[in-house]
C-alpha cells in the first residue's frame, strides 16, 4: 500500500454502518467519506464516530470516484451487497462486506468473481468468529478434546424478533430471500468453521407460524389502534426515535410478511458431520446454544446465572463432557469460563474485525474470516429455504468454483 494509514468509505453509514467508527478512530484506518440516501444516516454515522470531517454522499458512485478512498465498507440492506461490492471492486478498492454476502448463489459468485478479476481483497462480516466465546469453543475442538466431531448443531432462540426482523424490510422475501440468510449465516459459518468443512446437502421444514396477517402494509406501531393490547408493539420505541426512522417501525402482522419465523434446516458436511440448525423468532428469550459431539465428548456453550434474558446469553459458560475412553482423561468433565470481552460492538468482536481488515490490506494478513465461506453458508440458506418451500426437497449445495476458493 501507498499509506500506512487506511482511506475508507462507507456505503450505507447509518445503522450497521456505524460499524465503521472502529475505522474512524483508528491508529492505521480512517474514514474519509460515507454514503447513504438519508441525511439522518450520516448523522447517525457521525454521533458513533464522535467525528464529522467526512464527504457525505447521496449516491455511491460519487464515492466510489474518490481516488482517495482505498477501501470500501458495504453495510446496505441485504438485497443491495451484490451491486455495492461489485462495483467497489470494479473500481479498484479493497472491500469490507456485511453478512451475507449477497442473497442469492450467484450474486455471491458475481462478487466473487469480481475480487479475482480486479486483484483486490474481500472480506466478509462474519464477527461472530471473533467472540470469545466462539474462539474459546474452536480451541477445545482444535485441541481434540471431544475427539473427531461427528455431530452439530445450533438452537436460536431469537428473543424480540419481532422488533428486530418484523417490523421492517427484512420481514419480506424480495429483500433477504430468507431469514436463514441474515439471521442465520453466522451460525451457519460457525459450524462450518468449527467443524471444518462445508455443507454438501441440506434440507429445510419451516413456516411463517406467528408473523404476517391481514393487516395493511403501511400501517406503523404509533398509528395502529391496538397499538396498547398488541404483543409486538413497538409503539414506545417509535416513539423516541427520529420521524424518519418511526415511519419504518412496521406492523409485524402485515400482509407483505412472508418470511418463515419458525425453521430448521439439517446438513450433511463434506466430512461427513450431521448438523442441525433451529431458529425461532417469537421465543420469549435470547440465546444462541451450540452443541458439538466428537468420539470423546461433547461440547455446549451454557447459560451462566443471570444471563436468562440476555442478548448475549451462552457467552460465558462452556461445558464438556467427556466418555469413557480407557485412560485418564475420562476423569471428569470441564467448565470453561469465558473472560469477558473489551470494549466493543457484538461482545468485542467490532474492534477485532475492522483491525483483520486493516492489517489484511496494509500488510496481507489473512483474517479469520474468508469471503469463500461468506459463499458457502449463503449458498446453505438459499437453498435450506428452497427446500423448505418445497415440502423439505434435499438439495445439493454447488461448489465454489477452484480459482474462487482461495478468496
Amino acid at each position: 500500500m501507498s499509506r500506512d494509514k487506511l482511506r475508507m468509505g462507507v456505503i450505507g453509514a447509518g445503522g450497521r454502518g456505524t460499524i465503521a467508527a472502529n475505522w474512524a478512530n483508528s491508529d492505521r484506518a480512517e474514514v474519509v467519506a460515507t454514503v447513504d440516501t438519508n441525511p439522518e444516516g450520516h448523522d447517525e454515522f457521525a454521533r458513533h464516530a464522535k467525528r464529522d470531517d467526512f464527504k457525505r454522499f447521496g449516491d455511491y458512485r460519487e464515492l466510489l470516484k474518490l481516488d482517495d478512498v482505498e477501501a470500501v465498507c458495504v453495510t446496505t440492506p441485504d438485497r443491495f451487497h451484490e451491486e455495492h461490492a461489485v462495483a467497489a471492486l470494479r473500481a479498484g478498492k479493497h472491500v469490507y462486506c456485511e453478512k451475507p454476502l449477497a442473497i442469492t448463489i450467484d450474486g455471491c459468485d458475481n462478487i466473487l468473481r469480481a475480487a479475482a478479476d480486479s486483484g483486490r481483497k474481500l472480506m466478509i462480516g462474519f464477527n461472530m468468529r471473533y467472540m470469545n466465546m466462539v474462539r474459546v469453543m474452536k480451541e477445545i475442538v482444535d485441541s481434540g478434546a471431544i475427539g473427531e466431531v461427528k455431530a452439530a448443531w445450533c438452537r436460536h432462540f431469537v428473543g424480540h424478533g419481532g422488533r428486530f426482523y418484523y417490523h421492517d424490510w427484512h420481514a419480506a422475501r424480495a429483500n433477504g430471500t430468507s431469514l436463514l440468510l441474515q439471521k442465520a449465516s453466522h451460525d451457519i459459518d460457525v459450524i462450518h468453521w468449527i467443524c471444518g468443512s462445508f455443507t454438501k446437502r441440506v434440507v429445510g421444514l419451516g413456516e411463517l407460524s406467528y408473523f404476517g396477517g391481514d393487516k395493511p402494509d403501511d400501517l406503523i406501531c404509533p398509528e395502529c389502534p391496538e397499538r396498547d393490547s398488541c404483543p409486538e408493539s413497538e409503539s414506545g420505541r417509535a416513539g423516541s426515535i427520529s420521524p424518519h426512522e418511526r415511519k419504518k417501525v412496521l406492523c409485524a402482522f402485515r400482509r407483505e410478511v412472508d418470511v418463515e419465523d419458525n425453521q430448521t434446516i439439517v446438513m450433511q458436511l463434506e466430512s461427513g458431520v450431521q448438523a442441525c440448525y433451529l431458529q425461532n423468532h417469537f421465543t420469549p428469550d435470547y440465546f444462541r446454544n451450540y452443541t458439538f459431539i466428537g468420539t470423546e465428548g461433547r461440547l455446549e456453550n451454557m447459560r451462566a446465572p443471570g444471563e436468562e434474558t440476555s442478548v448475549s446469553a451462552g457467552h460465558k459458560l462452556i461445558r464438556v463432557w467427556t466418555r469413557q475412553r480407557g485412560d485418564w482423561k475420562h476423569y471428569a468433565n470441564r467448565d470453561y469460563h469465558v473472560k469477558p470481552a473489551e470494549e466493543g460492538g457484538h461482545s468485542g468482536a467490532d474492534p477485532r474485525i475492522c483491525r483483520d481488515f486493516t492489517e489484511y490490506v496494509l500488510e496481507g494478513k489473512k483474517p479469520a474470516t474468508s469471503a469463500a465461506a461468506g459463499r458457502m453458508s449463503v449458498a446453505v440458506g438459499c437453498l435450506g429455504a428452497e427446500s423448505m418451500r418445497e415440502g423439505g426437497v434435499p438439495k445439493d449445495v454447488p461448489p465454489l468454483d477452484a480459482e474462487l476458493v482461495e478468496l
